[in-house]
């Protein structure tokens, strides 16, 4: 089929129409190996769904409260572009979480889409409330201050053991985070439309009595 020229509209039909498992086959078909990203980092609520560009941000533990506390994570995330996803790296430090509901405020207040956080978050009845879309490998209620701080921001981080460049696609939901590089991403996209179209007639097949053999060999689908 063929997409939106606008990339915020064909945001909008992956997160109606697509799922993760089917991304993920897409991009296992087209060489792309390494793309989903590990299981500790999980939605803070089950219908939760990002979709964007990703904004990837660096951090990693500290020993002490820096001069100007914040400071590069403020500069990220008030220099956010509409349809971005914040997917922050913390070196997987468990001393404290590293995003809450001000941080979400701010990113929702930017046009951001949700965020991917390889470390724990805080003020979670609040980012469920809100229904800000926001995935991380726990909850913890400790400030990051003197804890974690951002060394750096807009360049290439491996968060949940995946390599993510900056304007790479995020598309997470509770099946879990798929990476789609930039340079495929709208053919990713065009297949995994296809592919989910030939998954609903497997569906209705199966439904009807057809055995996993018959569908296998004739739709190339289990």
């Amino acid at each position: 089929m063929s997409l939106p020229a606008n990339d915020h509209a064909v945001f909008d039909l992956m997160e109606r129409e697509l799922y993760a498992p089917v991304l993920a086959d897409i991009v296992d078909q087209m060489g792309f190996r390494n793309q989903t990203m590990a299981a500790r980092i999980r939605p803070l609520y089950p219908e939760a769904v990002v979709v964007g560009r990703a904004m990837p941000m660096l951090g990693m533990e500290v020993q002490a409260v820096p001069a100007r506390p914040y400071r590069l994570c403020i500069e990220a995330l008030d220099g956010l572009e509409p349809g971005e996803v914040p997917v922050i790296s913390a070196g997987r430090a468990e001393s404290a979480a590293f995003w809450g509901e001000l941080l979400a405020t701010a990113t929702r207040a930017r046009g951001g889409r949700g965020a991917v956080v390889d470390a724990y978050s805080r003020d979670v009845n609040h980012l469920i409330q809100m229904r800000f879309p926001s995935f991380a490998t726990g909850i913890r209620p400790t400030d990051s201050l003197g804890r974690i701080d951002v060394t750096d921001y807009r360049v290439p981080v491996r968060c949940g053991d995946v390599l993510v460049n900056p304007g790479d696609i995020v598309f997470a939901d509770y099946n879990g985070v798929v990476i789609i590089p930039a340079s495929a991403w709208r053919e990713v996209v065009e297949r995994a439309l296809e592919k989910v179209s030939g998954e609903n007639r497997v569906r209705e097949e199966l439904k009807n009595g057809a055995t996993l053999k018959d569908v296998f060999e004739k739709y190339g689908l289990l």
